[in-house]
């Protein structure tokens, strides 16, 4: 993972802009950048600071946003040629536009799975952007630019969207912390939609601390500084049970790490199983996700045109599949999940967290996933597993860089809906713990 830049606003752009210059021809991780824009609002930042002004902690900092927010006067194309033909947009993003008046330097959009409908990373039309930690390897999706810029250091945080884990599996497989709210904290307006139900939009960040802040000014609050939560007497549930299946031995070993760690700072560590509501959750969502009866109405009018030849067959022919599911099987399936999310909420009542990895795995490599159309669907469906829970169950989640590992692998806490800020406050005492162990 590269350092990050240090000096004024407009010298750690234009380190960003020589970096992305000279990759030009093979660039993957941004599809757009907005060079000259960036610069205005860097020396606006700078002049700012000369004169004793700040607009806030976000101010003169380096952001990329992922490909699905609303940029005025543009085309938002969601990581797919088949909408290079919509109309442009006509404002700004709720999100880009808070982020703007905070003082955000916005360098581009990331790339991104096509219509964000996979956690592996891969994009057939814009290019896949190999992982930080080795370019053989995915990147995660479906925010694969935003883990990727994060990382290398060619955005200082990015702004992500997650409907099953698509903030915090790239944020894992590439080292990095990715933030996950309760549903509905930021507003999604001008966001292109996967799931109505199912979408939030979360930062990705070096720390907790640039997270909590990117958070609080796109759910419109004020940023204040985070209070650690004690870790003596820290209640934390583990889940053993289905979550734990087909777990590669390194993800198990700093999984084990992390919790001896966590242990030794006073954390109360406890067997939590939630088994039964997994189990109904998949009972209720056998026949289809949510989000792809969703993604199905989305879609359902460029489905019909020739622009739906453009997309990957991979992404394309499972949502228009969804589009058959009778209304009466996504009203059971939402009512459903209402309950079990109720249930769910009172089952963690007793613990402060729920913890688990990310992912059950470090990022696999590039190359046989796009040979093996079963080794796709398999490798997709362990890498949503874990983290698709917090968004079927209504919860708030964060990715953390688990600790000695050779390869990025992720540790993820779970809280209670609405409990946000608490959490970060805890994830910002376990992140210390760790860079300490590190």
């Amino acid at each position: 993972m590269r350092e990050p830049a240090t000096g004024s606003a407009r010298d750690r752009l234009e380190e960003v802009l020589a970096r992305l210059a000279e990759r030009e021809a093979e660039e993957r991780v941004f599809l757009k950048l907005y060079s000259d824009a960036a610069r205005v609002f860097a020396d606006a930042a700078d002049a700012r600071r000369r004169a004793g002004i700040s607009l806030g902690p976000l101010d003169g900092r380096i952001i990329s946003i992922k490909d699905l927010f609303d940029v005025a006067g543009e085309t938002t194309t969601a990581g797919s040629a088949a909408l290079a033909d919509a109309p442009p947009a006509t404002r700004d993003a709720v999100v880009v536009a808070r982020l703007r008046r905070a003082g955000a330097v916005i360098v581009g959009k990331t790339n991104m799975t096509e219509f964000a409908f996979s956690g592996i990373g891969l994009n057939r039309n814009f290019g896949t952007p190999g992982n930080a930690a080795d370019s053989t390897r995915v990147p995660g999706g479906s925010s694969s630019g935003a883990g990727v810029s994060v990382a290398e250091g060619t955005s200082e945080i990015a702004i992500g969207s997650d409907t099953g884990g698509s903030v915090r599996i790239p944020a894992a497989l590439n080292g990095v912390v990715g933030f996950k709210p309760t549903a509905g904290r930021v507003p999604l307006s001008g966001v292109f939609p996967l799931s109505s139900t199912l979408d939030s939009v979360g930062p990705l960040a070096r720390t907790v601390a640039d997270c909590a802040i990117a958070d609080a000014i796109m759910a419109g609050e004020e940023p204040d500084a985070l209070e650690p939560f004690p870790l003596s007497g820290l209640r934390i549930g583990i889940p053993q049970g289905r979550l734990f299946g087909d777990i590669d031995a390194a993800v198990a070993e700093g999984f084990a790490r992390s919790l001896k760690a966590l242990e030794a700072a006073g954390a109360k560590i406890a067997d939590h199983p939630i088994d039964d509501l997994l189990n109904g959750m998949a009972e209720a969502t056998k026949g289809a996700s949510i989000a792809s009866v969703e993604a199905a109405e989305i879609h359902a009018d460029l489905a019909a045109t020739q622009a739906w030849s453009l997309v990957d067959p991979r992404i394309g022919g499972p949502i228009k599949r969804r589009a058959a599911v009778p209304a009466y099987a996504y009203i059971r399936v939402l009512r459903k999940r209402a309950a079990l999310a109720a249930a769910m909420d009172q089952r963690l009542r007793p613990i402060d967290v729920l913890a688990l990895p990310t992912t059950p795995m470090i990022a696999p490599a590039i190359q046989p996933l796009l040979e093996d159309d079963d080794l796709y669907d398999r490798t997709d469906g362990l890498l949503l597993r874990n983290p698709q829970v917090a968004n079927q169950f209504d919860l708030t989640a964060i990715s953390l860089p688990m600790p000695g590992m050779n390869l990025p692998a992720g540790l993820m806490l779970f809280a209670r809906n609405g409990h946000d800020r608490r959490l970060l406050s805890t994830a910002a005492a376990v992140e210390e713990l760790f860079r300490r162990a590190s």
